[in-house]
């Protein structure tokens, strides 16, 4: 018979990470063997990192939720439907962004070892903060994401818009540490413990100290919504977009979204759902700051990460409207508010992978493909990857029956029927102004002529790839059922709804 802390322990609920941290481990130790650079040898680093991916995915169905929240460490780690459903999107995310960067990471000489390890830990990180249920575990998972980015930012330590980016994005990032922690200091402070679970059970009895708590809800809301990049924390967004190697960019743009909402999920819809009234007013300024600011920048901009940067800000809007759509606290408004903006993150994610994954591809060396412009004359140059591209660009639009279009009809919806009709029209009307810059990307696709026709080349599995990435966006546009119910299942489990 097990002794009790080993009873407590249940490994089985953090055997993915485990799993994942083994392949990360093995992966750094046979770089290091090898001691092999980029463009320097056969040692294949990359096929074994997608091959250590497949571990926390196998982990994943073997152990996963089956229908019941599991908890380890004295309930500081919690296995469930949502945690796994992201857990999956964001492993997914991450090989596919190995994948796309392949020749992108060879072009360029950047040391691949380095750089697939630094995305494994990353990824490490943002399977803790999903797991997370307790305060100091969701912050270890914070820091253990967010320092591996700013590595990886400066991985190309020869370039000064990298080094200036990774700069900027350490020092804001540390700042923004700063906030959430001091704010979760603050309401361990009201409610005497750091468990998800026993503040809201806490909070929800009355036996706070009120003005501790909403002091420190402040700081929790700035230090999240650094990480989503919502306006006004948004500074280093653009800058970081522009300067990093685009296969970081993706890394940042892609996975660590989905970590950053699962950090918001587990603060605001399961630990502070009771105080929405608080946190209800600044959702909606820093939402119609996002979706005002995010979209009037971007359409100035021509360089396209850039513009994607931007792009990024305006998404943060919808789904923050999502979020502050739960609000009241009442089963229909929290389950279908939280979904909807579950549902956008993950869509958002997959169109964001097919857009920068085309700039990879384009890219080769001694040219990055990061201008609006390099997109001249695509649709003759390469029609089937215009043709992504412009699922892509459509689906960022909201224009049926790509997935983007029914993933804003959902969040929409979900405002309206909490009564905020004024913020769904105010929505609609900043996606009308999006739409121009995102049109124009086809337009310069199809209309203008090519400056470059040096032949288009991409790997057979970068291609495969590619037209899946593709055509995803098209089948969850034309049926989106399935994941909408299952992102309805898995926050209705999370929040214990019923």
């Amino acid at each position: 018979m097990n002794p009790p802390y080993l009873q407590s322990m249940n490994l089985m609920v953090v055997l993915p990470e485990i799993a994942l941290l083994v392949g990360a481990c093995i992966v750094l130790l046979a770089d290091a063997v090898t001691n092999r650079r980029a463009g320097e040898g056969t040692f294949p680093v990359e096929r074994l990192a997608l091959i250590a991916l497949i571990a926390p995915l196998a982990a994943i169905a073997f152990a996963g939720s089956d229908g019941t929240q599991r908890y380890a460490f004295g309930a500081m780690v919690v296995s469930d439907l949502f945690g796994d459903v992201l857990k999956v999107c964001a492993i997914i995310a991450t090989g596919v962004t190995m994948i796309y960067g392949r020749r992108y990471t060879k072009d360029r000489e950047i040391h691949r070892g380095e750089l697939y390890s630094l995305a494994l830990f990353s990824l490490l990180g943002q399977m803790v903060m999903i797991s997370g249920s307790n305060l100091l575990v969701l912050y270890l998972g914070l820091e253990l994401m967010s320092l591996s980015l700013y590595a990886m930012c400066a991985i190309r330590r020869d370039s000064v818009l990298a080094t200036e980016a990774a700069m900027k994005y350490f020092v804001l990032g540390a700042l923004a540490s700063g906030f959430l922690l001091y704010g979760m200091s603050m309401i361990y402070g009201a409610t005497g413990s750091l468990d998800i679970t026993a503040i809201a059970r806490s909070i929800a009895g009355g036996a706070v100290s009120n003005g501790v708590l909403a002091f420190g809800l402040v700081f929790l809301v700035a230090g999240v919504a650094f990480k989503l990049g919502a306006v006004p924390f948004h500074m280093w967004l653009p800058d970081v977009y522009q300067g990093t190697p685009t296969i970081v960019t993706l890394l940042i743009a892609g996975s660590s979204k989905l970590a950053s909402f699962a950090l918001v999920f587990r603060l605001l819809g399961e630990t502070l759902m009771s105080t929405s009234i608080h946190w209800h007013l600044m959702l909606i300024v820093l939402a119609v700051l996002s979706l005002a600011l995010g979209n009037l920048a971007a359409i100035a901009q021509t360089n396209f990460k850039r513009m994607l940067a931007y792009s990024a800000i305006g998404q943060v809007g919808f789904v923050l409207l999502g979020l502050l759509a739960s609000h009241g606290g009442e089963a229909r408004f929290a389950g279908s508010g939280f979904s909807s903006a579950m549902f956008y993150a993950i869509t958002y994610v997959l169109t964001t992978l097919g857009t920068f994954g085309i700039i990879q591809l384009l890219a080769r060396r001694g040219l990055e493909a990061e201008q609006i412009a390099d997109l001249a004359g695509l649709g003759r140059r390469s029609p089937w990857m215009a043709g992504v591209m412009l699922a892509m660009m459509f689906s960022l639009t909201g224009i049926p029956p790509f997935v983007g279009f029914y993933a804003k009809l959902a969040v929409l919806q979900a405002v309206i029927d909490t009564g905020l009709v004024w913020l769904a029209v105010f929505a609609v009307m900043m996606s009308l102004i999006g739409a121009f810059y995102y049109l124009r990307v086809v337009k310069v696709m199809y209309f203008d002529e090519p400056v470059d026709l040096t032949p288009i080349s991409a790997s057979g599995d970068a291609s495969t790839v590619m037209a899946a990435n593709g055509l995803l966006v098209l089948l969850l546009g034309i049926l989106p059922g399935p994941l909408m119910s299952l992102c309805a299942a898995a926050v209705r489990q999370a929040m214990q709804l019923g």
